[in-house]
């Protein structure tokens, strides 16, 4: 038996979405749905992260001020350092840098967009 997951992400704008993902991130698009575009997947290697179409903010400053950063994905990377070096290098702006958490684990935050936080983690 194999699992794997695929997280929702809530985007208010598709094709910038796509833009960051790709442009930025460094995923291909697998497919796009709809016309207007309001469904689509973008991969990156064994990660597959789905993007839904909603009009209206994604996260209310309420939220964000109560909860602080709400992750909307988790993406694991077995050279999490090259990863890092990989997107600094496209210009990304970092939502956090990289950074060991006490646990261990060596992660990164970067925004989309639409405000979604993908958490890059590895050790």
């Amino acid at each position: 038996m194999k699992l794997t997951a695929e997280p929702q992400l809530f985007v208010t704008d598709m094709q910038a979405a796509l833009q960051h993902y790709t442009d930025s991130l460094g995923f291909t698009v697998a497919f796009v749905w709809g016309e207007p575009a309001f469904y689509a997947q973008v991969v990156r290697d064994g990660a597959k992260l789905n993007l839904r179409h909603v009009d209206g903010p994604v996260f209310s400053d309420a939220l964000r001020q109560a909860e602080g950063e709400v992750l909307s994905a988790t993406v694991t990377s077995d050279d999490i350092e090259g990863l890092y070096a990989e997107i600094a290098d496209m210009g990304v702006a970092f939502h956090q840098a990289l950074r060991t958490e006490p646990w261990g684990a060596r992660t990164f935050i970067v925004a989309d967009p639409s405000g979604n936080l993908i958490l890059f983690a590895g050790s």
